[in-house]
């Protein structure tokens, strides 16, 4: 695919080339999550999952460490985690009521695709591990982007699951030095998500001054 280039000054003859002009403001403010419980089949498809993750992987990546992994969680895979996860919930809230461990199990049965962003986050003598981490965050939200550019509704979760050691190493198979960022489920939207207000980038803005 060949790039075309905006110029700052209006054209190539008077103006300075900046990035390639593929991004658009107006298409990136339309990214919305939609919640797990409105997400259905179909979802993407090997193609379509393989065409997202050629995205989400272009983040920015100090040192090229390539901090980051994925974990598909599709198929029969759905309910035999939602059931890990609800048993792994009893272990920990012994007391957790019926419609707790049910909303915790459609997390991984409604949507058809979930996705599981892991940070790895091993020794590393130049690179911290508060960058890698950042680095695989940026996947997350792109990934996102992806899903809905591919016409399909996403959601980025984390929650218990995303800290809980036991359930981390023992049912998604993390190392010690591997982090759960967070898990993004994708699928076909049921319902058109309303907007929502968002924060005034002026109120947000400062300049800094040599004191």
């Amino acid at each position: 695919m060949t790039a075309s280039y905006r110029y700052h000054g209006g054209s190539p003859q008077h103006g300075r080339k900046t990035m390639p002009a593929m991004l658009s403001l107006d298409a990136l403010d339309t990214r919305l999550s939609v919640p797990t419980r409105q997400l259905a089949t179909p979802g993407p498809d090997a193609a379509q999952l393989q065409r997202m993750l050629q995205t989400a992987v272009r983040v920015p990546d100090h040192g090229k460490r390539v901090p980051f992994r994925f974990l598909r969680i599709a198929g029969p895979a759905r309910a035999n985690l939602a059931a890990a996860a609800a048993e792994r919930l009893r272990e920990r809230e012994p007391d957790a009521g019926e419609a707790v461990v049910d909303k915790l199990r459609t997390r991984f049965l409604l949507p058809p695709l979930t996705i599981a962003v892991i940070a790895k986050l091993g020794p590393d003598e130049k690179i911290p591990a508060s960058e890698r981490f950042s680095t695989a965050s940026c996947v997350c939200l792109l990934l996102l982007q992806a899903a809905q550019a591919e016409g399909f509704g996403a959601q980025w979760l984390t929650g218990w699951t995303a800290y809980d050691r036991p359930f981390l190493e023992r049912t998604l198979g993390l190392a010690a030095d591997e982090q759960l960022v967070g898990t993004i489920a994708i699928g076909t939207p049921l319902v058109e998500v309303p907007e929502r207000e968002r924060p005034d980038p002026a109120t947000l803005l400062s300049d800094w001054n040599l004191a």
